[in-house]
């Protein structure tokens, strides 16, 4: 069922007809309205996806902004962390219809206050507004009576976005690399090729459709590791890049064709702009804090508002070069950061560009392969995937099984034989995340925007953190059944 929260509005696409759509961004607005951050006659800014839903979703939602009074601009089909830039800096609201990573078959709206993402305050006071909401004309199909035509999309606030970038990287910043852009069907690809090629790479597009491929970063599908290895030898690169749905989530691989984790990516990018403090979810690697590269690091819940408090709390003690990262790769700046010719400013939602840009760039200014950028950093690995179509009340019941004082006696009963014994010590932050003595980490939750429940491991090599991985799904996916445990 379509649910609204911080992640925005989501559901399957059947589920999000012109009334919910519309419902949703008139109380978004209202509540700006309440706020003295919106007021008729402001602008708007809508940009979108590629999945073929997005253009019907995006016709409701204008509508709605134009019923608000606002006057609504479309950004056009661009990366999701492009349209909050826009908005951000010219202090407006912004929509950015998407379904990121989530499945095919569904689809979502995320909402962005004109100086940040929403927080987890702001949801009570859409959902007071939703419920004064009328409802709109609409014929017997459920579509708004009167539809408005999308007009052709502005591209300034992609070449915003661009020239991001290029004021702080000359432009043969890449040059002598041989970079393959995997394109699927993210709304980055044609972006992504002009900046890598401005930069002075050579660029081979590849795996380029017009079918919506759901890509999530954290469970890439098996033919995208036999894309990758299969690749980098038939072209000879020197790396390949790609991104999920909307852009926020990167994806790279070395020229051995191994895709990089993104919580390694993250780390490695924040070193490279010289942070001196970090906020990333607990999900993430902890070579992080076993690096001792940094003066300050937050843990946090998974999720990019819970980052962007903790980035938050790191400027309050007085940090300047704030960088934060979530597992899936998205980097978030808290700060503005110098790198080379300019200066990077705050942007605090998840970025897939500047992660790829600052890995790739370091490898050719150190003339090394792009591998050995994470040879320096201390040998932990993680693995992690999801159980799909497992509803999340079942995650959750399954889950208070370790709550309370016997909580580590019951997860080391269920796991300890994968494991190693019973867990020393388990955290509640999010989910279940449980510490075992032999160093392997299992980390059990619901997804936030999608019907799965999500394992992530942890280990001293890479082959056990996998091996740990598979053991505890397929003990999992017993638990759809009544009476497995």
């Amino acid at each position: 069922m379509a649910a609204f929260g911080t992640s925005g509005l989501r559901g399957l696409v059947e589920e999000l007809d012109d009334g919910l759509v519309y419902g949703h961004v008139l109380a978004f607005l209202r509540y700006l309205e309440e706020l003295r951050e919106f007021a008729p006659g402001g602008a708007v800014l809508l940009g979108g996806d590629l999945r073929p839903s997005t253009p019907a979703i995006l016709e409701a939602a204008w509508a709605a902004v134009c019923d608000a009074g606002g006057r609504p601009h479309f950004a056009g089909f661009l990366p999701t962390p492009a349209l909050a830039l826009a908005g951000f800096q010219r202090r407006v609201p912004s929509l950015m219809v998407t379904g990121s990573h989530i499945p095919f078959d569904r689809n979502g709206i995320k909402f962005n206050r004109p100086h940040g993402e929403l927080g987890k305050a702001d949801e009570a006071g859409i959902l007071d507004h939703l419920a004064g909401i009328p409802v709109p004309p609409r014929d017997e199909q459920g579509r708004l009576r009167h539809r408005p035509v999308l007009p052709a999309p502005d591209a300034r606030y992609a070449d915003d976005y661009l020239a991001r970038y290029r004021s702080c990287l000359d432009v043969d910043a890449l040059a002598g690399l041989r970079i393959g852009l995997y394109q699927h069907s993210g709304v980055a690809r044609d972006l992504l090729e002009a900046l890598l090629a401005g930069f002075g790479a050579e660029v081979v597009p590849l795996g380029r459709t017009e079918e919506f491929v759901p890509m999530d970063t954290e469970a890439l599908r098996p033919e995208d590791k036999e894309l990758a290895v299969r690749w980098v030898r038939e072209h000879g690169l020197d790396a390949l890049v790609s991104t999920d749905g909307d852009a926020d989530r990167p994806m790279l691989a070395d020229e051995h064709g191994s895709w990089w984790r993104g919580d390694l990516l993250g780390l490695v990018s924040a070193q490279i702009l010289g942070a001196d403090a970090v906020a990333t979810p607990i999900s993430s690697n902890t070579a992080l804090e076993r690096s001792g590269a940094f003066a300050q690091v937050i843990r946090t819940r998974i999720g990019s508002p819970y980052v962007i408090a903790a980035m938050d709390e790191l400027r309050e003690q007085g940090y300047g070069r704030i960088v934060g990262y979530e597992a899936n790769g998205g980097l978030l700046l808290g700060s503005e950061i110098p790198w080379e010719h300019g200066t990077l400013t705050a942007l605090p939602t998840r970025d897939a560009v500047l992660p790829l840009l600052a890995a790739l760039r370091e490898a050719r200014r150190q003339d090394r392969p792009l591998s050995t950028l994470l040879a320096g950093l201390p040998q932990r690995f993680t693995s992690s995937d999801r159980l799909q179509d497992f509803p999340t009340q079942l995650s959750r019941d399954r889950l208070q099984r370790y709550q309370g004082a016997e909580g580590c006696d019951h997860f080391g009963e269920d796991f300890g034989d994968l494991c190693g014994g019973h867990p020393l010590k388990l955290d509640y932050s999010d989910g279940v995340r449980a510490f075992f003595p032999s160093g392997d980490i299992l980390h059990l939750r619901p997804s936030g925007n999608a019907p799965e429940l999500r394992c992530y491991t942890e280990a001293d090599s890479a082959s056990r953190a996998e091996e740990l991985l598979r053991g505890a799904l397929a003990r999992l996916s017993r638990w759809r059944s009544p009476g497995e445990a």
